[in-house]
């Protein structure tokens, strides 16, 4: 049994990892604490960083931290620790979004991942670029949709027809967006405009990527142009992958399971050298989400949906260096 504390060094490592994880424009809405007398990480929901027009109700936000609860997980395993995930378990500090706590010894079982996901975490970029139309194994998809059921969630493959159907729902969501006022001031202020703008949050712009001059991809403009004609454009692929992301239900602790779910899909996709990126668009309205549930009998919510492929590899975008995310203190309760 596992009792000497986490030394310095494994900490900010975990805590490194941690931050690895995709979220929405980047904002990297956590923190962090380590608790020594629980041996437990507690992630916690840096509301500063919110979307109040795109994100009002925090659910993007929630699936972001989920996503660092799970690289935490994998770091935590990695040096020898069995974590054990509390999501929203305390209901007096709603701020407290999980604990993951170190236990025992090494247990890849009881890790609940592929061994070997530790080093795909910092290979993971989001890949805004053209992919080929190389096709994805039917042994790799099956992989993908069985890390997501691991997590408590689904990843299904849409049909041709239904794909079509989910690429138009998300045109639909990319115009509402482009041409909303605050949703558009609001997504330029995470873009650097500067090329030397060091900062250690948002996009910059190389990490923006083309439009699809074939029209058939709704890539999201960050920059919300009204004349999206006069952004650089490529051909992409003929014939997208999409996987869409759902829950059986739509709380709290659903979102969560959804960003792990989502990062462990993205990990897995990453070592086998596959690409992805995040069309999250619709996810945004509504009535659009509502729309994206599964055909044909329209259950469970949509969380996501994944872009999935052969092709370059995304440029990096910054992250938060450990200290700045890393609390000493106790919190405020």
């Amino acid at each position: 049994m596992r009792s000497a504390p986490v030394d310095t060094t494994t900490v900010e490592t975990c805590i490194a990892a941690a931050v690895a994880a995709p979220s929405i424009f980047n904002t990297q809405p956590w923190r962090y604490r380590l608790d020594p007398g629980a041996m437990a990480f507690e992630v916690r929901a840096a509301q500063e960083r919110g979307l109040r027009h795109t994100d009002p109700v925090g659910r993007a936000l929630h699936v972001s931290a989920g996503a660092s609860v799970f690289n935490l997980r994998v770091a935590v395993a990695h040096f020898g620790w069995s974590p054990v995930v509390r999501l929203l378990p305390s209901p007096e500090d709603p701020g407290l979004l999980a604990t993951v706590r170190l236990t025992g010894g090494p247990d890849r079982h009881l890790a609940g991942h592929r061994g070997d996901l530790f080093p795909a975490i910092w290979r993971r970029h989001s890949s805004r670029l053209p992919f080929s139309g190389r096709p994805i194994r039917p042994d790799v998809r099956a992989e993908l949709a069985e890390a997501a059921h691991m997590e408590g969630a689904s990843l299904a493959w849409p049909t041709d027809p239904e794909t079509a159907r989910l690429l138009w729902v998300t045109a639909e969501a990319e115009h509402r967006s482009r041409t909303d006022h605050d949703r558009g001031t609001e997504s330029r202020r995470w873009v650097h405009h500067d090329p030397d703008d060091t900062s250690d949050a948002g996009l910059p712009q190389a990490a923006l990527g083309p439009q699809d001059a074939g029209e058939r991809l709704p890539m999201r403009d960050f920059t919300a142009q009204r004349h999206p004609g006069a952004l650089p454009a490529q051909n992409f692929e003929t014939h997208p992958v999409i996987g869409l992301l759902t829950t059986e239900h739509d709380r709290r602790t659903d979102w969560l399971r959804a960003g792990q779910a989502l990062e462990h899909v993205l990990l897995v996709a990453t070592v086998h050298g596959l690409r992805t990126s995040l069309m999250h668009q619709p996810m945004e309205w509504p009535d659009l989400r509502r729309s994206l549930s599964p055909s044909p009998d329209h259950t469970g919510h949509a969380q996501m949906l994944v872009r999935l492929g052969h092709g370059p590899e995304g440029p990096a975008t910054p992250r938060r260096a450990p200290d700045t995310v890393l609390d000493t203190d106790p919190p405020d309760r």
